[in-house]
């Protein structure tokens, strides 16, 4: 009886520390999507001779083929990315209120 007890605390304790691990990984890693993305861009703008008030959009595929496998990087918080306004900002997730920014 005992032993289930111990058990029982231990995983009081361990399960919001798990919850909250897994919240920050996810974050930093749309972080690190989100550098990428913008990394992405300014290489196809310089490439393809773009000014820095340009407008893109994620989805074109000249931009596409930049990428590894042709495809964006996706939020594994379960947000989507939006394009920045020009060339020159910084792309955007839809969980920005939690810390999913650059």
């Amino acid at each position: 009886m005992i032993v289930v007890a111990i058990i029982g605390l231990l995983a009081a304790i361990a399960i919001p520390n798990f919850i909250k691990a897994r919240t920050t990984a996810q974050k930093n890693t749309c972080i690190a999507n989100l550098r990428v993305i913008d990394s992405t861009v300014q290489t196809w703008a310089l490439e393809n001779k773009k000014q820095s008030t340009d407008t893109y959009a994620l989805s074109d595929t000249t931009l596409l083929s930049y990428f590894k496998g042709s495809n964006a990087p996706y939020c594994p918080g379960g947000g989507s990315y939006s394009p920045g306004a020009s060339v020159a900002a910084v792309p955007t997730c839809s969980l920005s209120g939690n810390g999913h920014t650059l």
